[in-house]
């Protein structure tokens, strides 16, 4: 588990999917460094699918927002997508809002979101 500025994010690699479960805020102040992070990763492990479990996740604003989209365009390059699960009630309000639902994969748990990108 890594502490950035607020957000506690733990990072797992399980064959080319990474999956990052978010605990706190997703904003401007841990964007920043989050990005460089998974980018890294993402190259590094030659990551095609990207889980985001937002179970733990207080808030998201625009920043965040952004940090998903920016995975999305990096992931698409490679033929590889981005799946957010574990979503409650605040967090689904910004998905839909945000127009995220329409670029990432939604499921209910960690389980069905691997099992729909290739079941690892």
């Amino acid at each position: 588990m890594v502490i950035i500025m607020g957000l506690n994010v733990g990072v797992y690699v399980k064959g080319n999917a990474l999956i990052l479960r978010l605990k706190g805020d997703l904003d401007d102040l841990s964007v920043k460094d989050l990005r460089t992070r998974i980018s890294r990763y993402i190259d590094d492990y030659k990551i095609k699918h990207l889980v985001i479990n937002v179970e733990g996740l207080d808030f998201m604003d625009s920043s965040g927002i952004g940090f998903i989209i920016g995975r999305f365009h990096q992931l698409k390059r490679v033929g590889g997508d981005v799946a957010i699960c574990n979503v409650h009630q605040k967090i689904e309000k910004i998905i839909n809002l945000s127009g995220l639902n329409k670029i990432c994969m939604i499921r209910e748990n960690e389980s069905a979101t691997l099992l729909a990108m290739g079941g690892y």
